[in-house]
């Protein structure tokens, strides 16, 4: 049975730092794409990042490049996403999702072929 899982939400003053994880069990992802998305209350959800199998290749939306990092490490079977100078915008529930790599970036909710439970981020001001 196939499994994400994220760990890491909790609750954090504007400014403050967090790291998500995201382990993986199952199956192999090799060849699949690893991203984070999230879902504030009463909004969709959206793309956060997204990083290669290779982990060569990463790609964040606008609003939080520069703040968050995404990496992995194919050895655990786990994707991090890293982030710092958290705004209050940013809280939301986090979700890790994996889609496999077709060749090109696919960051849209359909897209993805398996998610995780997700995990809360409360960023406070």
């Amino acid at each position: 049975q196939v499994q994400l899982v994220e760990s890491g939400g909790g609750l954090v003053q504007a400014g403050g730092s967090l790291r998500l994880s995201c382990a993986a069990s199952g199956r192999t992802f090799s060849g699949y794409t690893m991203n984070w998305f999230r879902q504030a209350p009463g909004k969709e959800r959206e793309f956060v990042a997204a990083i290669s199998w290779s982990g060569g290749t990463t790609y964040y939306t606008n609003s939080v490049k520069g703040r968050f990092t995404i990496s992995k490490d194919n050895a655990k079977n786990t994707v991090y996403l890293q982030m710092n100078s958290l705004k209050p915008e940013d809280t939301a529930v986090y979700y890790c999702a994996a889609t496999r790599d077709v060749g090109m970036l696919r960051v849209w909710v359909s897209a993805m072929d398996y998610w995780g439970q997700g995990t809360q981020v409360t960023v406070s001001s």
